[in-house]
């Protein structure tokens, strides 16, 4: 025993000294699924569609093959198709084998992702008109109403389907316009055949065979594709097959552990959402989603691809083709027609759901390291936050803070006293985050794998035994989460009767939830291991971690009584997590690569659902210089999730450890993060409300503007914000494209730059670039306190920056930053416009929510003008008909005072109610 525990801690050693090794991980040419699809040609696909109807409101029909049966090859039975249509613009398209032809077994669908009221908003379709493409001459399509201006078709000979706009029959997007489909129907086993796969000495049984699916993907009047997380690469996704393109692997969706990811990277990491994005010069948008939790691969094919096929494909239109391929499952896919960049990501929150709403504390700064030795570190590093003025709301704890990596329990000798702990965090407004991972110790004495292992609630092996992986704690064994039964027993886990020692003030991080098993293939479970009703690991595998987040949600909602708002960070990922909380983009290194990659890391995470993402500020390993520290933390606190945190071998890395000069460019950074909730809080109700980002790609605010298409240098913070990361050491200037035909103002000095263009900038060791809209305002808070839950109270400031027609407008959101009564209307949502010299503020929040009511007698002490015209020296504030002093004043962000702006001090109006500020 004692050999077997030097073994596995040899292991665990080697794997955090080495980095990311590639020969660990399968290529797709290792990858039997991947290799077959790839192979095939453009017009392989024989499939026709027959019998095609009207059936229970959706159109439906039978995929046959039209050519001649191999009668070497078992013969190919038809596949249902069926079409159904969404308000707002979503077609949904399934194929799946014939359950009345007695398939082995049932095809996996992935449950618990689509939200219920999606069902809902299906319009029943009640006939299907004919026509013959080309006039006479082409094939018989069916084509049913879609929504205004769009229309769904099915091709009848060769299959296809696509979106077309109504007037002038213009697609949108299609599947198998190039004839690449291909299904690999279920059948039994031939007593010569090896089904077996072999990896680094790992054997796949796959009891039932190939199961695959492939199909092509194009979208039209495209000149870019974006989405489908999570890899390290570009936010505007490149080809990775076809002319000009060097061998390349396709961009893999596989959740995985990956210890030091290398950036530029096509390879899967922590989580996977098969949900892709298109935009073009024309400034539409549209969107593809597979509802799929099997491994995928996804080709994005470069211009030329197919020169050689002869596929007759319409010319009139640009496009981007892509090729997509998947271990196992069914086609559960839904087009999104947009037209806008915005309403394709509502299109797809309306399948999967908002993201959650989440707590006001959870949206400022995040301190974490791996690990606080002990309660006395805990305290330490808690005063050094106020000794050194730096705000701070929460501090975390890795796994060494329990009893031998036993989850939900405390080490007696290094925290002998968590609830004290916790409650003198409490105290000045902070929280405290604790791990529990997915695999638990197996462990006898261990009361929750006693507990679990009596029930039967782990996943079993191939042979039906419980499955037994190493982890952290060594042997462990992992719940059955696809299992809503076990979820629920799981989410029990998390009442303060069974997490001794935990407080309302304790929060969840959910880590190695892909789910990683260290002597695992791909350091990840064996796909033949099986789950509820008999469903392959192969089957679910990107879903492991969803449905793990979602039953830690749900426990800390069920410990608070359905009263307090969860929080839960998850490593890994799947369509639907933005309903359960924060993302992170895992373990990442002190390096200039990783700082730049993490825009378009969090850009793509945003236009998927997961607004609430951010990268470990420093690097996750390695130890980074004090510059790349610094520059890290400017760009860090325009994350929507802002954490620092690092690896246990890495030296120490609080704020204050670097010398006065670099604690105060630190302090600065978090700073403007405090200064600037209000405005991320805004940002992450509306969010909550219509799915849109709170990190957003500058054409998502532009979508005209093509110089914005490929920039993941820079970003959107809201409509308002724009920010761009130092990404090199010892920079002195920095290029900074600013879009649009209004102008930008510096958040620190004031000064005005011209939309439109790129402006090379002089750069100081201060900050980085960042610029306020014209035309917006900002709500700030700029009192400094120790924590968010401080500045509750504090008086307001707006921030007004006046475009060409001295106009301007904005919002602030307030509730009470932890419960659910803003569901019932216990919220303000004010609106705030500038015009003719005027500023309102006006209600914005909806009457029909319920009778729940919340107060704030916070008031506005502060309104900055940029762009106006000094000269006036009162404001006349009504009602009641009382006057502020208007003079040039300090901007004031992040603690330094910058430049000065017209500004009218201390107007003194409420932010909940009516008023008027007229500027004489």
């Amino acid at each position: 025993m004692k050999h077997l525990a030097f073994l596995f801690l040899f292991f665990l050693t080697s794997q955090t000294v080495h980095s990311w090794k590639k020969d660990e991980f399968r290529a797709c040419d290792q990858t039997p699924f991947c290799k077959r699809a790839r192979f095939r040609k453009p017009g392989s696909c024989t499939l026709i569609a027959t019998d095609v109807s009207i059936s229970d409101g959706d159109l439906t029909a039978k995929l046959i093959p039209i050519a001649e049966h191999d009668h070497d090859q078992d013969p190919i039975k038809p596949l249902t198709l069926s079409v159904s249509v969404y308000r707002d613009g979503i077609m949904r398209l399934k194929i799946d084998e014939d359950p009345s032809l007695d398939p082995p077994k049932k095809r996996f669908q992935v449950p618990d992702v689509i939200v219920p009221e999606f069902e809902g908003k299906k319009l029943w379709l009640q006939s299907a008109s004919s026509e013959k493409l080309d006039g006479n001459t082409g094939g018989l399509i069916s084509v049913v109403y879609l929504s205004d201006g769009y229309e769904a078709v099915l091709r009848h000979d060769p299959f296809e389907v696509y979106v077309r706009e109504k007037a002038g029959k213009r697609r949108v997007v299609s599947l198998n316009s190039h004839r690449l489909f291909d299904f690999e129907q279920l059948r039994v086993k031939k007593e010569d055949e090896d089904w077996e796969e072999r990896f680094r000495g790992h054997t796949d049984t796959r009891p039932y065979g190939p199961q695959s699916i492939s199909f092509d993907v194009s979208f039209y009047e495209s000149d870019f594709v974006y989405g489908i997380p999570e890899h390290a690469t570009s936010f505007a996704l490149k080809p990775t097959r076809g002319p000009g393109v060097e061998e390349s692997e396709p961009y893999r969706l596989f959740n995985l552990d990956v210890f030091e990811y290398v950036h530029d990277s096509p390879f899967g990491i922590y989580g996977s959402i098969p949900f892709m994005v298109s935009h073009g010069k024309s400034g539409k948008s549209s969107g593809f989603f597979w509802l799929n939790a099997a491994e995928m691969q996804i080709d994005v094919l470069a211009k030329g691809w197919d020169a050689e096929n002869g596929i007759l494909m319409p010319t009139e239109q640009s496009r981007i083709d892509t090729f997509w391929m998947t271990e196992a499952g069914i086609v559960d896919t839904f087009f999104f027609v947009g037209p806008g960049p915005k309403d394709v990501v509502k299109q797809y929150m309306s399948v999967t759901g908002l993201p959650a709403m989440p707590q006001l504390f959870s949206t400022a700064y995040h301190q974490c390291r791996w690990n606080y030795r002990d309660e006395e570190d805990v305290e330490n590093v808690d005063s050094k936050f106020d000794e050194h003025d730096i705000p701070y709301d929460v501090l975390w704890l890795d796994i060494e803070h329990t009893d031998g990596k036993r989850y939900f329990t405390w080490d007696k000798l290094l925290f002998p006293h968590p609830e004290e702990m916790q409650r003198k965090l409490a105290a000045k407004g902070r929280r405290m985050v604790t791990i529990v991972d997915p695999h638990i110790k197996r462990d006898d004495s261990f009361h929750l794998h006693k507990d679990a292992s009596q029930r039967g609630y782990y996943v079993k092996d191939a042979s039906g035994k419980d499955f037994d992986g190493w982890c952290w704690p060594g042997s462990s064994s992992y719940p059955d989460v696809l299992n809503p039964e076990i979820r629920s027993w799981w989410a029990e886990k998390f009442s303060y009767k069974n997490y001794i020692g935990s407080t309302p003030s304790l929060y969840i991080w959910n880590d190695m939830n892909e789910p990683s098993v260290f002597n695992g293939p791909e350091v990840t479970m064996p796909r033949d291991v099986l789950h509820l009703g008999g469903v392959e690991h192969r089957e679910l595998h990107n879903a492991y971690g969803y449905y793990f987040h979602m039953a830690t949600a749900d426990g800390l909602v069920k410990r608070g009584d359905g009263k307090d708002r969860p929080f839960v960070l998850s490593r890994a990922f799947f369509a639907g997590s933005q309903r359960y909380g924060a993302v992170w983009t895992g373990d990442n290194s002190a390096d200039w690569d990783h700082l730049r990659v993490s825009v378009p890391m969090i850009l793509s995470l945003g236009l998927t659902g997961m607004s609430f993402s951010g990268a470990d500020v420093g690097g996750f390993f390695g130890n980074p210089d004090p510059e790349l520290l610094v520059r890290w933390y400017q760009l860090g606190a325009y994350y929507p999730f802002f954490r620092g945190h690092a690896h246990h071998d890495t030296k120490r890395r609080e704020p204050w450890l670097f010398g006065e000069r670099n604690t105060a460019l630190m302090r600065d950074a978090i700073r403007i993060r405090y200064t600037l909730l209000p405005y991320f809080y805004t940002l992450f109700r509306e969010a909550n409300v219509s799915g849109v980002p709170v990190v957003r790609p500058l054409w998502m605010e532009f979508p005209s503007d093509e110089a914005a298409f490929s920039n993941d240098e820079a970003f959107m913070v809201g409509n308002s914000l724009l920010v761009q990361g130092i990404y090199e050491t010892r920079a002195k200037h920095a290029s900074v494209y600013l879009p649009g035909k209004e102008s930008w103002y510096d958040l620190r000095t004031g000064t005005t730059y011209k939309g439109g263009k790129t402006h090379k900038l002089e750069v100081s060791e201060e900050s980085i670039p960042a610029f306020q809209r014209a035309g917006t305002i900002v709500p700030r808070k700029d009192r400094l306190r120790r924590s968010s839950t401080q500045m509750m109270h504090d008086p307001f400031t707006l921030v007004i920056a006046l475009n060409s027609s001295q106009e301007a407008e904005g919002e602030l959101y307030l509730d009470d930053g932890k419960s659910f009564d803003f569901k019932h209307g216990a919220y303000i949502h004010r609106r705030f416009v500038f015009s003719n010299g005027h500023l309102t503020s006006s209600n914005m929040a909806s009457s029909t929510l319920g009778n729940s009511k919340f107060s704030s007698d916070c008031v506005i002490e502060r309104i900055i003008l940029l762009g106006y015209t000094p000269g006036a020296k009162t404001a006349l504030i009504e009602p009641g008909n009382q006057k502020a002093e208007i003079e040039l004043g300090p901007l004031r962000f992040g603690g330094q005072h910058g430049g000065a702006a017209v500004t009218i001090r201390k107007p003194g109006v409420r932010v909940a109610e009516d008023w008027k500020i007229k500027v004489l």
